[in-house]
């Protein structure tokens, strides 16, 4: 069988597909990512791949046709503005990846980002709906419309727009990591969760995103690497807007083991509501939802668990460690 290739291999999404692929016998995996830093290699303990490479000595060795490529590595960070790092890990690198899996008739199956649409309201794959808000999210919108420009595929080509990805092995991402990660490390620390008073004509805590589990986010990577006829850019959530409020709620009821409603949690000083920081206002979603349309017309019949479902999950997980 030819190589698995998973790039950003060591991290949050990237290490839970080896772990999956893994999990169905598959260990021949060139695992990719940038180790000219402090990579987060714990995220791959345990795991078994056939060998690990920097990101750009795995272009100078190309040498496919793989199996699949799952391109996750990225810059991820939305607050930074480089503009020329950002595009060239962004859009340079995956334009010459895209190019070697093409002309190697390789599947190739990346990461985009809800972060093209902005501040919405609108969340489907349609030019119309496209205003991202940063630089990270220019970044990913490019790289789509390369690959909706492409006339006559060589190979299956699928990008996945990422919703609010949660879940194990993120841990690595510092501020970049989810709300449920810092919100159960706040409530460990001070008892208690803090949300952002309200904006974009929502409450406190009540702004509205699509929070969906990592695992959810594996297993349509892992389908279509399956269907090979599917191409195109995708919406990847749950196609539920859930409010900051919910997934706090959430968190600390699995990590106390209560049920207790929301007025109560915030009665109590469990939920506290600070303003925004200076600027953050003015470039924060506060309403996300994925329009799964385009993916369940295309054949994806998956569930996506709630924030209710995936953060009990994740809480018992995170207190495991």
């Amino acid at each position: 069988m030819k190589p698995y290739v998973v790039t950003g291999a060591a991290g949050f999404i990237g290490s839970r597909i080896v772990a999956a692929l893994n999990q169905r016998g598959i260990s021949g995996i060139i695992a990719v990512d940038n180790l000219e830093k402090s990579s987060p290699l714990r995220n791959l303990a345990g795991s078994r791949v056939r060998d690990y490479l920097h990101h750009r000595e795995f272009l100078e060795r190309f040498d496919g046709p793989y199996e699949v490529v799952f391109h996750q590595g990225a810059c991820t960070n939305t607050m930074d503005h480089d503009r020329a790092l950002m595009m060239k890990s962004n859009f340079e690198y995956s334009k010459e990846l895209f190019s070697r899996c093409q002309a190697a008739r390789t599947p190739l199956i990346y990461a985009s980002s809800a972060a093209v649409y902005g501040a919405g309201p609108d969340f489907r794959e349609e030019p119309a709906c496209e205003h991202p808000l940063n630089v990270y999210g220019e970044s990913k919108l490019l790289f789509d419309q390369l690959v909706r420009g492409l006339k006559n595929s060589l190979a299956q080509v699928a990008g996945l727009r990422y919703f609010n990805v949660y879940g194990p092995n993120e841990a690595h991402k510092s501020t970049m990591a989810s709300m449920a990660f810092h919100g159960f490390h706040q409530y460990q620390k001070n008892k208690k969760i803090q949300l952002f008073t309200g904006s974009g004509g929502y409450g406190p805590g009540e702004q509205r995103r699509d929070f969906v589990h990592v695992d959810d986010v594996v297993a349509v990577n892992l389908w279509l690497a399956e269907n090979r006829g599917v191409s195109g850019v995708f919406n990847c959530g749950t196609g539920r807007a859930q409010t900051f409020n919910q997934l706090a709620a959430a968190v600390i009821n699995a990590a106390r083991g209560t049920q207790l409603p929301l007025e109560r949690l915030v009665a109590e000083g469990l939920i506290e509501y600070i303003p925004f920081p200076e600027g953050l206002m003015e470039k924060y979603q506060s309403y996300t939802q994925a329009d799964l349309t385009r993916l369940r017309a295309a054949g994806y019949r998956g569930e996506f668990r709630s924030v209710e479902q995936g953060v009990a999950a994740y809480v018992a997980e995170l207190k495991r460690t």
